[in-house]
């Protein structure tokens, strides 16, 4: 089972999401945790970003990740689709 790291940019963006969508982010990323390829996450690798996927927490937010040594899911930018997506 990988273990989850939060960048701080990660945590920035977190705290500035609404309740209700926080929730949301914690169950994928515990799913992250337990399964990097459950289903529901949809995770995929980012086109143009080489090392770098990203998971769906809802139909409208996504969280972007990188794999690193020892088994470490770096868990880099959390927001709405098109903003993850842009800058991940």
């Amino acid at each position: 089972m990988p273990e989850i790291e939060l960048t701080d940019r990660f945590k920035k963006a977190y705290a500035e999401l609404p309740e209700q969508i926080k929730k949301k982010i914690r169950k994928a990323i515990r799913l992250l945790a337990n399964d990097p390829r459950h289903p529901s996450l949809q995770t995929k690798p980012i086109q143009g970003a080489k090392g770098l996927y990203e998971a769906r927490a809802d139909r409208a937010y996504r969280m972007t990740y990188e794999r690193s040594p020892g088994d470490v899911l770096r868990l880099r930018v959390v927001g709405k689709h098109d903003e993850a997506s842009k800058n991940p």
